[in-house]
């Protein structure tokens, strides 16, 4: 068995890398401890990296088609980690999850539609809405001791009114993985009022144990004509970078739809993003079972040291993602004193919890993918500053 060794730390600056390189644009201040965009701070699994350096030496780098190889790795992974059978004819590339997020907006709704979004949740999807020119159905979502909830009522009556529904699964940023009561529900809701579903699953192969993440297409008899979702390996091992990701459409009308308007973009596939993509999915899973067991060290360490240290900060524990969702509420701060506070004068870069939407303010977003030493130094430096305040 392979040892992999996540505690490194590994120098990112000036690797045209948006987490690090562009901390003076996004906070002012270029030696903020980045814990914002979600990536990570690992390398990625050595049969990724190997593959592209096969790939590289090759030498010839042209105009990329996409191989049989790429389907069936997809069609592997889905069944080996989810129990999940998947058609070949269901896949089509895109360069992207969020691409494809807005590809589908285009392609499955009209100007005006209304399309539910379930805050606090990952930004693009309000944009994705918003400014494709579609009005933004918000169901925001119910936290309850310490855990986040879908209001069902609320949903129903959104569901009324709208074309499509965004389903973050698992949630970005409350840690929430559905369960196949919850998504059934939903499924029904899309029988009802004829709502097509669209599933980003980019993170769903970083779930913490007893969890276990259900695809939606595992719920959607009767709706395939309905049902689309979104998933990548980019996120899970850290090739977020190579911008490849598969939109998985059952239904032949939908799928044609999106595929013709992906076609008329004319946009080449990454040969290097296909060559990680395939390599994650055939050969990753031993660096993946690894990493998860550290990133749930690392979230037990966060949770450790803020109720000792920081009781005033309350940690929403993910069940899955390496993202933590912190609830600053209890200090009564502003939103413009909560981030000088962190950023300015901590020199901690979280991700600004009003950006999430409804029930984003007094929150922020901490990615925890990163050597578990770096955290702590975050966290002294939040305890010094919170206490001399």
């Amino acid at each position: 068995m392979m040892t992999f060794n996540f505690d490194e730390i590994i120098d990112r600056t000036n690797t045209g890398c948006l987490k690090y390189d562009a901390r003076q644009s996004f906070f002012s201040k270029s030696d903020v401890i980045p814990m914002w965009v979600a990536d990570m701070d690992f390398r990625s699994a050595p049969e990724i990296i190997d593959a592209l350096i096969t790939r590289a030496h090759h030498g010839v780098f042209g105009y990329t088609y996409i191989p049989e190889s790429f389907y069936q790795s997809i069609i592997s992974w889905f069944h080996r980690r989810f129990d999940c059978q998947l058609e070949r004819d269901w896949i089509v590339f895109s360069p992207g999850v969020v691409p494809a997020l807005n590809l589908s907006v285009l392609c499955f709704s009209h100007p005006g539609d209304g399309i539910i979004v379930q805050p606090p949740v990952y930004h693009p999807f309000m944009y994705a809405v918003s400014e494709n020119d579609r009005v933004v159905k918000p169901n925001r979502l119910l936290e309850k001791n310490g855990k986040y909830e879908i209001d069902f009522d609320d949903l129903e009556k959104k569901a009324s009114e709208a074309r499509m529904i965004i389903l973050c699964n698992p949630h970005n940023p409350v840690g929430r993985v559905w369960t196949t009561d919850e998504l059934s529900k939903i499924a029904e809701l899309s029988r009802r009022y004829n709502l097509i579903v669209v599933s980003d699953e980019i993170h769903c192969d970083l779930v913490y144990k007893p969890n276990k993440h259900i695809p939606f297409l595992k719920v959607a008899k009767g709706i395939e004509d309905k049902t689309v979702v979104c998933i990548s390996p980019s996120k899970t091992f850290n090739i977020a970078g190579l911008t490849s990701s598969a939109v998985i459409i059952p239904d032949r009308e939908l799928r044609n739809n999106f595929s013709k308007r992906l076609s008329n973009l004319d946009i080449c596939a990454n040969i290097f993003g296909l060559t990680a993509f395939e390599a994650a999915y055939n050969f990753g899973e031993e660096w993946l079972e690894s990493l998860l067991v550290y990133l749930e060290k690392n979230i037990d360490f966060v949770i450790s040291y803020m109720g000792k240290h920081l009781p005033e900060i309350k940690v929403i524990k993910p069940e899955a993602t390496y993202l933590l969702w912190l609830d600053f509420r209890n200090l009564r701060l502003s939103h413009s004193e909560l981030m000088k506070m962190i950023v300015q004068q901590a020199n901690v870069g979280l991700s600004n919890g009003k950006i999430f939407g409804e029930g984003g303010d007094g929150f922020m977003r901490m990615n925890i993918g990163c050597p578990q030493s770096v955290i702590k130094i975050a966290l002294e430096n939040i305890r010094g500053i919170l206490h001399k305040n």
